[in-house]
């Protein structure tokens, strides 16, 4: 059953291979001034840094270098709106991956807003305006690209807040697969496994329809082919096209039309991780799946677990619902791990002692609890999920 829903996405997406020859023009639009935000140099390594000054000869560029990832609110965002205000910028041209999109997205708000930014990017004050983004996606994951939200660390006080606003849709994503061959393996697991799940995140609902499910189930169907053929074969465009164009449909809204919230608990749980410990995000999200899956399973969610099964994993329908749930629950464990992820947070430096006060900033941000989400979990469900996890 599909519910009432309002669908919106002012992006405009252009894909395909050389299709950044078209920069200028689409900057053009917005004035002469632009902010050039990118992360550690890996696009001066390629020579797209040296292609984008090229196209952009005309143009009064201000840089931003050094975003890290899970970007800071400090001292990365901070900077970024103060060389907005200072040079009156006209666009923010981000090029990078997901990390450097996100601060650039906060950047267009903050800079726009004379108050302290973190009360935009926490939930405090609404922003009322932002500086257009174009970008230059350079690594398959996140899919800022071709959606309204970011997400900001602000390593000062351990927090990590998802931002949701329109006023931070991209204008247009330039997607070039290509430029994705350089990405080394470790990124291209994370990142696969960031969108993989966004989509789970997205089918753990009710009500929930055919059609939604057929679309995520191809979903990871094909992320989960075509990273195994970009893990042996990096130059392969076929593969990288993929999970590029998946990628970035994964967390845009689409694949969940009137659809019910599952909450995003999972994102919520990696939110406090990463907060605390700065991990990567998708490492994070491939450990916590299969616990808190195992966490959330019983008579009213099955269901979901053996669509999973038969759907995208092709198990023995004879099987017990509990039994295949269980198999989907091992199943996504040994693919993650098979792509070379770490299936423990202690192998990523987590330690034990924080995981109380993590699972309490966890409920204070994120209300993982409410009624409303497809399976709530209270702070002791968080805390079995953690230390399942260590």
């Amino acid at each position: 059953m599909l519910g009432n829903f309002t669908y919106n996405t002012p992006t405009k997406l252009i894909f395909g291979k050389r299709v950044i020859k078209d920069l200028p023009k689409v900057l053009a639009g917005f004035g002469k001034n632009v902010l050039l935000t990118y992360g550690g140099g890996s696009i001066k390594k390629t020579g797209l840094y040296d292609k984008v000054k090229s196209l952009l000869k005309d143009f009064n560029i201000v840089e931003l270098s050094g975003i890290e990832p899970n970007p800071k609110y400090d001292p990365s965002v901070i900077t970024g709106a103060k060389l907005c205000k200072e040079h009156n910028i006209d666009v923010i041209l981000a090029v990078g991956g997901g990390s450097v999109l996100d601060c650039s997205k906060a950047i267009s708000v903050c800079a726009k807003y004379e108050g302290e930014g973190w009360d935009l990017i926490s939930g405090k004050v609404k922003a009322k305006e932002s500086i257009p983004i174009v970008d230059i996606i350079t690594l398959a994951a996140t899919g800022s690209e071709y959606d309204m939200g970011c997400v900001i660390s602000n390593t000062a006080i351990n927090d990590k807040r998802g931002y949701l606003d329109e006023l931070m849709f991209p204008v247009v994503s330039f997607l070039d697969p290509e430029y994705t061959y350089s990405v080394n393996k470790w990124q291209t697991a994370c990142g696969t496994a960031d969108a993989m799940n966004h989509v789970l995140e997205q089918f753990f609902a009710t009500p929930n329809s055919q059609f939604n499910d057929g679309v995520m189930i191809s979903a990871l169907k094909s992320l989960m082919a075509n990273v195994k053929v970009a893990l042996d074969r990096p130059n392969d465009y076929a593969a990288r096209s993929e999970l590029m164009y998946v990628c970035t449909l994964a967390c845009n809204g689409i694949m969940s039309n009137g659809a019910g919230y599952s909450g995003w608990q999972m994102h919520s749980i990696e939110h406090a991780l990463s907060a605390y410990f700065d991990i990567t995000h998708g490492a994070g999200l491939a450990i916590i799946t299969p616990r808190w899956m195992k966490e959330i399973l019983s008579e009213k969610t099955v269901e979901r677990f053996t669509t999973l099964g038969t759907l995208l994993f092709g198990f023995d329908k004879t099987l017990s619902d509990m039994e295949m749930a269980g198999n989907v629950i091992d199943a996504f464990y040994n693919f993650f791990e098979s792509i070379g992820i770490p299936m423990h947070l202690g192998q990523l430096g987590v330690k034990e002692e924080k995981i109380e006060e993590m699972a309490d900033h966890i409920l204070a941000n994120d209300a993982t609890d409410e009624p409303y989400m497809f399976a709530p979990l209270d702070k002791s469900a968080l805390i079995r999920i953690l230390k399942e996890s260590m």
